[in-house]
């Protein structure tokens, strides 16, 4: 590439203690940022209001909760439009460290055509219903790609590479989102790379919010899983006839 242009994009739900804190500290890395308002409750919007008043960022309201690859999309999208080659994904609510930022962008300058993904080194309080769910969706993962290429497609940490992300479709539109993605970048022919991040888990009373759906989103993830075995099947499959 003969210019790299990145910026950050945030998607954001109901994060009214942590929304500002995470864009200054990002800020600290990345100039231009892009929030993603989710459907955000009144007081989240006015943290996001003050945001805008305050300072250069750009920010997309979305009028109802989409989830958050819905909102991630339209960033990405919004980043595309915009000029920016490479976008920076991080999560809203505090758990990423974003001193780890110059680390992710400096593999995607040295790798640009690559997806560079954080590979999370969680702190004792990680839940262990959590961690489990993580190696399950490893796991399937690995068979979707025929390896193990994806370190960990659940963490929203990460670095896209613009173009590559504007040619797929992705179904998922919540917590589904990141693990497609990753996987059908994949199947593009987009190399990953993994950088070691550590994530922690914070406390409701720093304002620590999971919007991550017990029931629901588990049950969305292995619709999701199931649908990419069935793909990478027939993948598999028409790959001798095309040769």
């Amino acid at each position: 590439m003969s210019e790299f242009r990145v910026c950050a994009v945030i998607p954001t739900y109901d994060n009214p203690l942590t929304i500002e804190l995470t864009v200054q500290r990002v800020r600290a890395h990345v100039s231009d940022i892009i929030v993603v308002d989710d459907g955000s409750g009144p007081e989240a919007k006015q943290s996001i209001a003050r945001l805008a008043s305050s300072s250069p960022v750009v920010v997309i309201t979305r009028k109802t909760n989409s989830g958050k690859g819905s909102a991630v999309k339209d960033g990405l999208r919004e980043a595309y439009a915009r000029g920016y080659t490479h976008a920076l994904q991080i999560d809203a609510d505090g758990q990423h460290d974003t001193n780890d930022i110059p680390r992710l962008i400096a593999e995607a300058q040295a790798h640009p055509l690559a997806l560079v993904l954080a590979a999370p080194v969680f702190s004792s309080d990680a839940p262990k219903g959590r961690l489990l769910a993580r190696k399950l969706t490893v796991f399937w993962t690995n068979i979707e790609t025929g390896g193990a290429k994806i370190v960990d497609p659940m963490c929203g940490f990460r670095v896209y590479p613009l173009q590559a992300t504007q040619a797929l479709t992705v179904r998922g539109n919540r917590m589904d989102f990141d693990p497609e993605i990753a996987v059908r970048l994949v199947w593009n022919g987009v190399e990953v790379r993994s950088v070691p991040s550590k994530v922690r888990y914070v406390q409701a009373s720093e304002g620590g919010i999971s919007h991550f759906r017990m029931v629901k989103d588990n049950a969305l993830i292995s619709l999701m899983h199931s649908r990419l075995c069935i793909e990478a099947m027939g993948r598999a499959m028409v790959r001798p006839w095309k040769k």
